[in-house]
């Protein structure tokens, strides 16, 4: 096998690795059109533990570099004849649309103060860019809809918030703000690779809040 050949392989593989990542996180809302997402101001609520189907293995031909095999798992959805093939074949173009975005593009950003700041252009040609800020809106409708004051987790969380004002300032008058840029990015992941092939097992997103991200990557 040729150093280009390996190369190939080897860039391939950690293209696949990162998609894993965003991959799993996407495929619960790729079913749905951006069109069926809760209109804004709507309450949802968390669902149970759920796995949706994600891509968990590939295999690289030694004698075509462009030829790939790839393991698909059902997880939760029970999913199977076309069905399955066309959720599988979803997340295949995923991550050949990720071959073809800039790593510097790889982003999505719904801050209300970066309205001129949503998508890279290179992601947002593309239906896998459509479905990180689908799911970027569902994460923020989620996180409002936990902190509305009437529930009993939104009171738990309000009343924390002024027992802390009052501890500290002596009153609970004072501006508080409750906006916080929050970064999700990939922790860490097992892979297992053995001549061409590639397996991910387990695998961790980190969630961090935009200062101390920076600290992490202080050219963002």
């Amino acid at each position: 096998m040729s150093l280009y050949t390996r190369n190939i392989i080897k860039k391939t593989i950690c293209l696949f690795v990162a998609g894993c990542f965003i991959f799993s996180s996407i495929s619960p809302v790729s079913a749905q059109s951006v069109l069926n997402l809760p209109h804004p101001g709507t309450m949802i609520s968390p669902t149970h533990s759920f796995s949706p189907v994600i891509l968990r293995g590939i295999r690289l031909h030694q004698d075509n570099s462009l030829r790939f095999d790839f393991i698909v798992d059902s997880g939760d959805n029970d999913l199977s004849g076309q069905d399955f093939e066309d959720e599988s074949m979803k997340l295949i173009k995923y991550f050949l649309a990720s071959l073809t975005v800039p790593e510097d593009e790889f982003w999505v950003n719904l801050s209300p103060y970066e309205k001129d700041r949503i998508i890279s252009e290179g992601l947002g040609d593309t239906e896998l860019g459509r479905d990180l800020l689908a799911q970027d809106y569902i994460l923020k409708q989620l996180i409002s809809s936990l902190m509305y004051p009437e529930e009993k987790l939104g009171n738990e969380f309000w009343n924390r918030i002024y027992k802390k004002a009052q501890d500290q300032f002596g009153t609970t008058e004072i501006p508080i703000n409750t906006f916080h840029k929050v970064w999700i990015v990939p922790d860490k992941a097992v892979v297992f690779e053995d001549n061409g092939r590639a397996f991910v097992g387990n695998r961790h997103l980190k969630v961090m809040l935009e200062q101390d991200y920076i600290k992490v990557d202080p050219f963002v």
